[in-house]
């Protein structure tokens, strides 16, 4: 057969035959008139290269494998050919390596990115905070970002008592709702947060309330001292996220506090904390609850805008001071 009709039946280019023939995988008789003429094992021959190419096993390492197709037999009847499946495999694993720690350095890169924050007196910053951010900028809220209104879901929980609850944190350890000790914890309640790697879910910023956690997470990381100084004595995060995910949001952005993980939201069940629905997730509704001696003393909703919520935790830490023992 000639060349253009053994393309046609392995269903490769005459181009890919060529250079088969040139590798001396193919070797056609040639007739009188200089043509080339295939016969039909040529076509299994090629087939075969084809297939094993695909497989990731370069043309010119597919000898061993052709060898075994000269007495009729199969590809994979030679103890060559099984020497050459290991040796794919082996390099693959490296190239595999060689991946994995490529990507894994550009996460890293991505992730110390993203928990640099420029500074506030930087030209640029300035400029950009009358533009519109980008949907992967997590330090930038946009402009026409929707206020959540008071719907009234909070206003019961003042005087309230912490449920018996204990959720893991991110310091590894079980952390009692009722058992916080004596003194003030603040423990905001956040909806999710997304990697950098990650895309903001679709319409996220058209929900009232949602977008804004990782700045949010920042802003009591950057008040944190002040908080404690203003007389909080515990600081916490909580989401319906595990604990693995919060974990890599408390190393990226080096929160000095811990976060706590309630997936099957225990603590809106027995406080009747608001939630809402976004695609197909039930999630908290952003509220802060300042905790005094197990009662709830006092509830920040609805919470806007998040990334300045820790200061006006702080004035209020401030404007109601706990008075000291009388001794």
């Amino acid at each position: 057969m000639r060349i253009g009709e053994l393309a046609r039946d392995a269903g490769v280019t005459p181009k890919a035959v060529r250079y088969y023939e040139s590798l001396g995988l193919l070797a056609p008789e040639r007739l009188a008139n200089g043509y080339r003429d295939y016969d039909r094992h040529a076509v299994r021959v090629v087939r075969e290269v084809r297939r094993l190419i695909s497989l990731g096993i370069p043309a010119e390492r597919t000898r061993p494998f052709l060898d075994c197709l000269a007495d009729g037999g199969e590809v994979d009847d030679c103890p060559s050919s099984l020497a050459g499946y290991r040796e794919a495999i082996a390099d693959l694993e490296v190239r595999i390596r060689d991946l994995t720690e490529r990507r894994d350095a550009l996460a890293r890169r991505l992730r110390e990115a993203a928990c640099r924050r420029p500074p506030e007196s930087d030209p640029v910053t300035v400029e950009r905070r009358h533009e519109e951010p980008a949907m992967d900028d997590y330090y930038t809220l946009p402009l026409d970002l929707p206020v959540p209104g008071d719907d009234g879901a909070a206003d019961h929980l003042p005087g309230r008592a912490l449920p018996d609850l204990w959720l893991m944190s991110t310091a590894q350890e079980i952390v009692g709702l009722d058992a916080l000790g004596p003194g003030r914890t603040v423990l905001y309640v956040y909806p999710l947060t997304r990697r950098p790697e990650e895309d903001i879910p679709e319409g996220w910023n058209a929900i009232p309330g949602a977008r804004g956690c990782t700045v949010q997470a920042c802003d009591f990381r950057d008040h944190h001292d002040e908080l404690r100084a203003a007389g909080a004595d515990r600081v916490f995060g909580l989401s319906s996220q595990d604990t693995d995910y919060q974990r890599e949001l408390a190393g990226r952005l080096r929160l000095p506090f811990a976060m706590l993980s309630d997936p099957r939201l225990r603590l809106a069940e027995a406080l009747d904390l608001p939630t809402f629905e976004a695609r197909g997730q039930t999630l908290y509704k952003r509220l802060t609850l300042v905790i005094r001696d197990g009662m709830i003393e006092h509830c920040f909703y609805p919470v806007f805008p998040p990334d300045r919520h820790a200061a006006q935790v702080l004035r209020w830490l401030a404007d109601h001071p706990v008075a000291a023992p009388v001794s």
